[in-house]
């Protein structure tokens, strides 16, 4: 079967701005695990007693309450360790919902640790913590090439129809839907991301995840 190649700095401008595109949605409960990096910052303020730790992770619209909620939480935690635990609990809950509704999204509870968050997310993770974003760009453009290969090897397949079979010609133009509508996607979205544009969600909040 032929192939055709995408050369690499052609999908540049598309792989900065489709991470989004292609993690699942349950993904984008990263930030409300318990191993995520909001409760680990909210760990890390109660242990030294700075809340300028978390701070980060809510609108400014927010930061009385949690203000209020971690002082709060450092004179119950001081009781005995299971007051602690439920203690810190409190905090880590009205700390990731607030974040969450930051982004507005709603809150659903705080998730395990542990969990199958794919390959996107880790990787993007591993990537600002080893200052290297080639990996991450490896497995984007990976993905990118195989759904627009995919794409167009199909209506390339389509293509040569006989004119007189309507159903050959009705799965031409259904395959050659998904293809456009694919590319248009991806060039929308490289679009958006290498001029700025922004939606008025995103604009309100600068940390979606």
């Amino acid at each position: 079967m032929k192939t055709w190649k995408v050369p690499g700095m052609l999908l540049l401008p598309v792989v900065v701005s489709m991470a989004a595109f292609f993690i699942p949605l349950e993904a984008f409960g990263h930030c409300d695990g318990l191993d995520g990096p909001v409760v680990a910052a909210a760990r890390n303020a109660l242990e030294t007693g700075n809340v300028d730790l978390v701070l980060i992770w809510v609108q400014g619209k927010d930061e009385g309450e949690i203000k209020k909620a971690f002082q709060k939480t450092l004179a119950v935690r001081k009781l005995n360790p299971e007051v602690r635990e439920l203690a810190d609990l409190y905090f880590f809950e009205t700390l990731v919902r607030l974040h969450r509704a930051g982004e507005g999204e709603p809150y659903t509870g705080l998730k395990p640790a542990g969990r199958d968050l794919g390959p996107a997310i880790p990787a993007a993770d591993r990537a600002i913590a080893d200052g290297k974003l080639e990996p991450v760009y490896r497995l984007l453009t990976d993905r990118i090439h195989d759904g627009l290969h995919e794409k167009f090897t199909n209506v390339m397949s389509k293509k040569n129809f006989d004119k007189n079979d309507v159903e050959a010609g009705r799965k031409y133009v259904e395959s050659y839907v998904t293809y456009i509508h694919y590319v248009e996607e991806l060039f929308d979205r490289a679009t958006k991301a290498v001029h700025g544009h922004t939606s008025e969600h995103e604009e309100g909040t600068g940390h979606k995840h």
